[in-house]
């Protein structure tokens, strides 16, 4: 896939800010409520945006909407620790994966598969990173033990890559369309009218 316009870039960055801050707390209540939609939207970053000053805005806005969640939301601050500190590197497994496999996605069913298949590996990687670090260095365990931890990881994990996989599958299906109806979406130019 070649690199977006800067109108596109503009327009697909914009969307992804919007569709994190919409999902990544319980801002609307439980009737509402999304999953989480970063883990995505890092790797579809990658794909898409792919520049490092734009993972860089990401993170940045990852963590003033934590910010915002813990210090305005009601939303609970136990899964702020020091592991947070892992977070940027459990998001740019997801970015570099995506921005990796950009290049070899073209639009046909192959590469939708290679980018799932990315998807599913670099989401499992990303969450092994930040639950790991959270397991291991949050303080929120008193007696941590492999055992314990093999089961919690597989026990939410699926969970974690599940949402991510259902969003790229979403955003694969948007842009099979786009390029199928879309002149000029093939190529990343915006279409005109």
């Amino acid at each position: 896939m070649k690199p977006l316009s800067r109108p596109l870039f503009a327009a697909v960055a914009a969307l992804f800010a919007l569709i994190m801050i919409g999902t990544r707390f319980h801002h609307f209540g439980d009737v509402l409520h999304l999953p989480d939609a970063s883990m995505a939207l890092f790797f579809l970053g990658g794909i898409y945006l792919r520049k490092h000053l734009a993972f860089v805005g990401f993170v940045v806005l990852s963590v003033l909407v934590d910010w915002y969640s813990v210090s305005y939301a009601g939303v609970s601050d136990f899964c702020i620790t020091v592991a947070y500190s892992f977070m940027p590197l459990a998001y740019a497994v997801l970015w570099y994966a995506g921005r990796l496999l950009a290049p070899r996605y073209d639009g046909s069913l192959k590469s939708h598969l290679v980018v799932f298949g990315g998807l599913l590996v670099s989401a499992t990687l990303s969450y092994a990173i930040s639950n790991g670090a959270f397991y291991w260095l949050g303080g929120r365990y008193t007696e941590p033990n492999a055992t314990q931890y093999v089961q919690r990881f597989l026990q939410w994990a699926p969970l974690f890559v599940r949402a991510a996989a259902a969003y790229v599958l979403a955003a694969q299906v948007v842009q099979a369309l786009l390029f199928r109806f879309a002149p000029g979406a093939r190529d990343g130019r915006a279409a005109r009218a």
